[in-house]
Parts: structure tokens; sequence; C-alpha cells
């Protein structure tokens, strides 16, 4: 196992552009000089992620995910740092040089990353078969071929075979060093009453699931027509593992993501066979939610390329009936839904390979209709004459309606409805003005619970926090005194002040506008100071934050303010060194991900702060800015910790007991000292509140 060396990282940082990047999983449309679209990392039905070409950041600014081309891969396809560089790597053509990790390293390899390489050695193995064996060519490549696949077409979906033989995959896989323990964690085997391992696939053709990436998750397998006798399931597919949810997956999108984008629309099959038959015939924008029903993870999957959906049927009535909640699922989603029954007899692999590409999107073109039509002309036939089940389809098609977002479509629908139910608008739009206001109450109610239960929990836990803190063996001395040049900033400081609720205290505020100018500008010299000599010395941001502080004893909340305080203090007088350039590209994703926040426009320093804006564009003022913002934070974090200290001798178990009690005394008098010398040094200089 190896590791990237850092000129590697650095040119493969220097190459990777975000807007390429993210625009292969999220359509994105200009806006001013920046572009935007629906973030890929929560429910968004208006576009909230925004991706900046100039400053090669993302950022959804309604949930906070984003940062530079390698956070966002981390983020999207869940990969370590150094997968997500190897992803960017291969992108843009950059060899990767890498040096051998130690057993250390080597231990951090997570078990995530063993699954995706086991699924890729499979993968290459089915495909290997197929092509090169006399079994896989004679049995799997002929029944791919009776079904009219291409051989482009099999290449680009990377089907495969598994021999008849029960083992012979295993065999392949532990003669090449691969675990027993990640073989049947993937699902490609199961262990035997007898401890023997079998493959799960054998004798099948093989259909790989891939990420949008392109990663391997899982297979799917079809026992072929001659050995179907006695079989009761024709398909079967991997197992849920740690990298597989089915629910999260739909076959085909990798394959499909550029057309989709490109015709603004995506069709909906059941099956692999019938993704694949309607790619080959000129159809590329399908994908198949593969036997489950639709959730609505595989919603928000498409809708980060399209909000425009038509779901292929073959004319069973019964299977149309059944899937119907999935497609309520898709409107509520905000998606804009059509409908297309095949003719009888006629499932989208058959009917494709009876048509051309021009029949295809003729025939397609001129039969779908919009959902809610649809559902009402299919539940009409069933209602007939029947008053209990017209009244009964009307509050069916009241609730399709109810849980469509936009206004706008809501109305239309319900005066289609109206028409065709041979009823009065008004009593539609009454329905589902009560069905929303309901579902909005429940919605309420729940928040309601879960503010409730989230609080108890926070005080149960502050409460905890503050006996904690306040016994001996937990109340650590004043931070250590910190040398600039190079000797480490203590990271082990305690503080009477909970960790929970810290974002909402005023310290804090103060605190992350201090590390954002050392993100921003740590190594600029913003004053300059004469020593015993007589000579004058410039003095950094970094330099100035970390004298300040030693100067009263004082040290950051946040552990990871903390840790990004003592990198910038011992690189800053390192010859190149950048701080922005250094912590946005940092190999702790918590780092990279806050310093990508604090870099963005959506962060600028306190908007309270009229001089800390104009600062913001103008760096020679640093010399202004930076004292204002440590005033500020040393006088909030002291006059918050001293409360935080009265409150701990409040504590019966501190009062009572004379170590604890004179531990807590002893910290509260340091402070108090603290905030005598700060007062004296300070004199008159105003403190700018929030």
């Amino acid at each position: 196992m190896t590791m990237i060396d850092h000129a590697t990282i650095d040119r493969i940082m220097d190459a990777a552009q975000i807007y390429d990047v993210v625009s292969d999983f999220v359509t994105l449309r200009k806006r001013g000089v920046n572009y935007v679209g629906l973030c890929p990392f929560h429910d968004d039905k208006t576009p909230s992620f925004y991706v900046s070409p100039a400053k090669n950041l993302c950022k959804c600014f309604a949930c906070g995910k984003g940062g530079n081309p390698v956070h966002f891969i981390m983020l999207h396809e869940q990969l370590s740092y150094p997968d997500a560089l190897r992803y960017l790597a291969r992108k843009y053509g950059i060899e990767i040089k890498e040096r051998e990790l130690s057993e250390e390293e080597k231990a951090v390899h997570t078990e995530r990353e063993s699954l995706f390489v086991v699924n890729q050695f499979a993968n290459d193995y089915f495909r290997r078969t197929l092509r090169e064996t006399e079994e896989g060519r004679n049995i799997g490549m002929a029944y791919f071929r009776s079904r009219g696949f291409r051989d482009d077409v099999i290449e680009k979906f990377q089907l495969g075979y598994c021999t008849e033989s029960h083992d012979a995959f295993v065999q392949e896989a532990l003669a090449k060093g691969y675990q027993k323990d990640f073989l049947v964690k993937t699902g490609l085997c199961y262990e035997t009453e007898d401890h023997r391992l079998r493959d799960r696939f054998w004798g099948r053709v093989i259909f790989p699931v891939h990420t949008l990436s392109g990663k391997v998750v899982a297979f799917g397998g079809r026992v072929l027509a001659a050995a179907t006798k006695g079989v009761k399931v024709k398909y079967i597919n991997s197992p849920e593992s740690e990298i597989y949810h089915k629910s999260n997956e739909l076959y085909g999108i990798y394959q499909a993501k550029q057309a989709i984008v490109k015709q603004d629309r995506c069709y909906m099959v059941e099956g692999y066979t019938d993704v694949i038959s309607m790619y080959q015939s000129g159809i590329e924008n399908v994908v198949a939610s593969s036997g489950t029903a639709l959730t609505t993870q595989q919603i928000k999957l498409i809708h980060r390329f399209t909000a425009n959906m038509t779901v292929l049927y073959d004319g069973d009535a019964a299977g149309i009936k059944a899937s119907l909640r999935g497609i309520d699922m898709l409107l509520e989603e905000g998606m804009n839904v059509k409908v297309c029954l095949l003719p009888d007899g006629d499932d989208p692999d058959s009917f494709a390979r009876k048509h051309d590409s021009k029949e295809m999107r003729a025939f397609l073109d001129e039969h779908e209709t919009d959902f809610i039509r649809f559902k009402t002309n299919l539940l009409l036939e069933d209602a007939g004459r029947d008053p209990i089940k017209r009244a009964e389809l009307i509050s069916n098609i009241v609730q399709s309606i109810s849980v469509i977002p936009e206004a706008i479509v809501r109305d239309v629908y319900v005066k289609e409805c109206a028409q065709l139910l041979h009823v009065e608008d008004r009593l539609l739009v009454s329905e589902v003005a009560k069905r929303r206001e309901k579902e909005a109450e429940q919605r309420a109610e729940q928040r309601e619970r879960e503010r409730r239960r989230t609080a108890q929990m926070q005080s149960d836990s502050s409460s905890a926090i503050s006996m904690v803190s306040a016994s001996k063996e937990d109340t650590l001395p004043p931070p250590q005194e910190v040398e600039v040049e190079g000797a480490p900033i203590d990271t082990a400081y305690a503080s009477f002040i909970p960790q929970e609720g810290k974002e909402g205290q005023e310290f804090y505020q103060y605190e992350q506008q201090i590390i954002q100018v050392i993100v921003r500008y740590g190594e600029r010299v913003m004053c300059n100071v004469t020593d015993e000599s007589g000579n004058e010395r410039p003095v950094t941001v970094i330099e100035y934050v970390v004298a300040d502080l030693q100067q009263d004893d004082l040290s950051f909340h946040s552990p990871l303010h903390r840790q990004i305080l003592t990198e910038a203090a011992e690189r800053v007088q390192q010859a190149g060194f950048v701080s922005e350039h250094y912590f946005l590209n940092h190999p702790d994703p918590a780092i990279g991900q806050l310093s990508a926040d604090l870099i963005s426009d959506r962060y600028q320093l306190s908007k309270y702060h009229s001089k800390a804006q104009k600062i913001v564009t103008d760096e020679e003022k640093l010399y202004e800015l930076v004292p204002i913002l440590m005033t500020n934070f040393k006088f909030a974090i002291v006059d918050e910790e001293l409360k935080h200290i009265l409150k701990a001798l409040q504590d019966p178990a501190v009062a009572n007991d004379n170590e604890q009690c004179t531990v807590v005394m002893q910290r509260y008098n340091e402070l108090r000292q603290v905030q005598s010398l700060m007062a004296k040094r300070l004199g008159d200089r105003v403190v700018l509140k929030l």
C-alpha cells in the first residue's frame, strides 16, 4: 500500500477545476460569475449549491457542505482523502507517484475501501471470464447476443459471466490474496454450514451496478434460460453491505448521466435488460430501480440532473397500481412526472429491440401523458359508477396533488382533475388545502418533538460536563506557554464552558473570526516591532495571535481551531508558506472543510463591524482588525468562563468537596487576575459588541 507524494498532490490540486468536477454530478446553470444547481447532499428543491470557478470552491448555502474539488469528491463518493486524489488524478491524466506506507499507515486503510477493491477485482474477473473462456463465450456471450446486445454495449455496461463451478471465483480471489472476510462482506461469496466458501453468482450472467463516478458497488446475476428449471428466482443481487444500499442506487445512472442532462429528461424502467436495450436503441437517458420500490434517495439522485421524469410501463394493470405510490413520491420531490404505456405484450426491453431510435422517440413523445391525468383515468375505469369508489378516487387524487410543492402546478392539476371527475374545482382546492394543512401540522409536531428531545439531551449532557469539569482530575492548569517559532501550542486546553451550544456564544463568534483571519491572511505581515537591540522585526498575523493569547494564558475553545493555530505557528517561518493554500488543501478533511467555509463569501468577517468589512478587502488594515478581534474575544471568553465557574461552585458535589472547591476557586482567581490585567493594559479601548 502506498501514499501519494506532496509534489503529485500539488499537481492534482492545480489541475482540478471545481466546475469540471461538480458538473459530472450536478446540473449547473450560470448565475453571474458563479454557477448554481441542486445540492447533492440534502433534499434541495430550489438551487442552493453554488460553484465559484474563481475561488475553485463549491458551497451549499442551505446545508453548508462543499469545499474544494477534493472535498467535494470525498463527500459525494464517500472516499478517503487519498482515494479522492486518485480519482481526480485519473480524471485529469496525472501520473500518481506514491511511496510505500508504514505498517501503521496501512492499518488506517478502511474496510470500505477494501470492499471497493474486492468488487473491482470481481468485476474484472467476470468480464474476463465472459470474453476469454470457452464457457463464457459459449454460454454467457451467446445469451447476451440472443438478447440482441452489441459488443460495444456489452463493454459499455461491463457485463460479465460467472462459471457453473460453485467456487471458481472464490479460488481465484483467495489465490490473488483477497481476504475471505471481504469476499463475504461484499456478498460475492457465502459460507456454507461446513465453513466452505461458495460463489453467490455461479452459473449466471453478471450485471455490475455502478455509482455516479463508476465505482462498482454491487452485482446482479441472472440464471440462464437453459438452467432455469427448478430455479425459483431468475435474478439474485448483492446483499446490503457497507458500500451498497440498494435504496440509494440506480442501475445505469453512470452510463446515463450525461444524456439525462443533455435531454433534460430521465426514463425510468424496471430491469437491467430494459436499460441496456433502450440504451442500445438510442435512448441513453434511461435508468432502472432494479426491481425495488422507488425510494426518495433514488429520486434525489435523478433530480440532480433533471426535474423531468417519464416512467415506462408494460401495460400490466396490477403492476401499475402497485407502483402509484412511488410516483406520488416523485411528485413530492418536485419532479415533473409523465407516464408512457407500452403496447400489450411488450416491456421496454422487447419494445426497444423491435424499433430504432427514431421510432422509439416518436412513440414516447406521442404516448406519454402527465401522471395526474393518467392516474385519474386509470382509477376512473376501476370506480365505474360506484359512488363510494368515486369518492375514494377523489381522495386518492387529492392526496397526489397535495404533495406537489409548487402552488402553480397544484392549481393546474386541480383544474384539470375537476374537469375529468366532473366536480367543482373549489371542492378539490379545499380538500388539497386541508391535506396540506394537516401534513404541515404533523411536520411541525414532529419537529417540536425532536427539538424537545434534543434540548433535553443537551441539558443532560451539559450538566454532566459541568460536573466532570469541576472534578480535580479533569481540571487542567492554564495553557502552556507558546513559543512562536516552532514549539507546539497546548492542544489539551480544558474549559468550564460546555462544548454543547458554544456556537451561539459571543466569544465563539470572535474565535471563529480570528481563525478566519489566520486562514486567509495568516502569513501576512500586520505590523513591525522593535526588539531589545533596537531593530525592527515584522510580525505576521499568526505570530501576533499566538503571542496575544499567550500573554493572558488563554486558548481557543474549539479543538479544531487550536489545531489550526498550532500548525500555523509551526509553519509560519517556512519559506513559501501560504496559510490559505495550506489549510484549504489540508489532509484532515475537517480542517480542509472548515477552511473552505471560512474562505467562501458567505463567511465574511462579522457584518456588525463596519471596519472589519472594509479590512476584508483591504489587507493593509489588518493591524486594526486583528487587535479588535483579539480584544473582543478575550473579554468575551473570560466573562463566559467566569460565569460557568460560578455555576460549578454552586454544584453541591463541588461545594462539599474541599479539594475540588479549591481547584475551581484557584482557576476563578486566575481568570479574575487576567481580567484585571487586560483592563489595565487596554485602558479605554472600546470593545465592539456583536
